[in-house]
């Protein structure tokens, strides 16, 4: 196997593709309701039911939708290279996928956590959290999500392994939602940056190759160009 680490980075582009929106798609809306509606531990301490109903049917669909050509090929690179996933996405297609190493810096729609302590996490069993289900210490689960508002518990984790990097590669990230997309900045001077998405996107400071295509047809073409460039 070649030593070579290679960081995959990535957004909402790669899940939109198995059919999964984000709320970027339309104005601030999801699934037309509004960030601060859902999204926010002040929507939480409002009207937890609206949000427990909003996520069960961000679970639903994540439980119906399937891996991409993308998902698939990052994985697939697994065999050849150390390769890790730092995501901003809540589903588990790259786990599905079957990548080994996956960090979620946004948390996963499939756990539960409680409300009295942040370390007891639980996996959701089917696509519904109810108001009643409980944690052992009898404090409410909710969506183990990190909210708007709230601080990114695993960026620090995350940057460290950026910064490992000798090939980072950003999928379906427009490298505009904060903190996340200062990752980029922690890669290492000599790592090779490579960015998969159809669309212009801009960092400043940071030198990356742009391939311009959907995360599906991009990511293949990169994984077969990094095996030929270092195996």
């Amino acid at each position: 196997m070649s030593p070579i680490r290679i960081v995959f980075f990535t957004g909402a582009g790669i899940s939109a593709e198995s059919g999964l929106r984000t709320f970027r798609d339309s104005d601030g809306l999801w699934e037309e309701y509004r960030i601060e509606d859902v999204a926010t531990p002040e929507a939480w301490a409002r009207n937890a039911e609206l949000v427990l109903r909003f996520y069960d049917l961000r679970r639903e669909q994540v439980l119906k939708a399937s891996p991409n050509a993308a998902h698939e090929a990052i994985a697939a690179l697994e065999d050849s290279f150390h390769v890790q996933v730092v995501t901003q996405n809540i589903d588990d297609l790259h786990e599905r996928a079957g990548s080994s190493r996956v960090l979620h810096l946004h948390g996963e729609i499939l756990k539960a956590r409680s409300t009295a302590d942040p370390s007891l996490v639980f996996p959701v069993n089917g696509p519904h959290l109810r108001t009643g289900d409980k944690c052992p210490k009898g404090s409410q689960l909710r969506p183990h999500i990190v909210w708007f508002g709230e601080e990114v518990p695993l960026l620090m984790p995350a940057a460290a392994l950026v910064a490992q990097a000798d090939v980072l590669v950003v999928v379906g990230s427009s490298l505009q939602v904060y903190p996340a997309a200062g990752l980029v900045h922690s890669a290492p001077a000599q790592a090779t940056i490579h960015l998969v998405d159809p669309n212009t996107v801009s960092a400043q400071g940071v030198r990356f190759t742009h391939w311009k295509e959907k995360a599906s047809l991009g990511v293949p073409k990169l994984a077969q160009f990094l095996r030929k460039t270092y195996t």
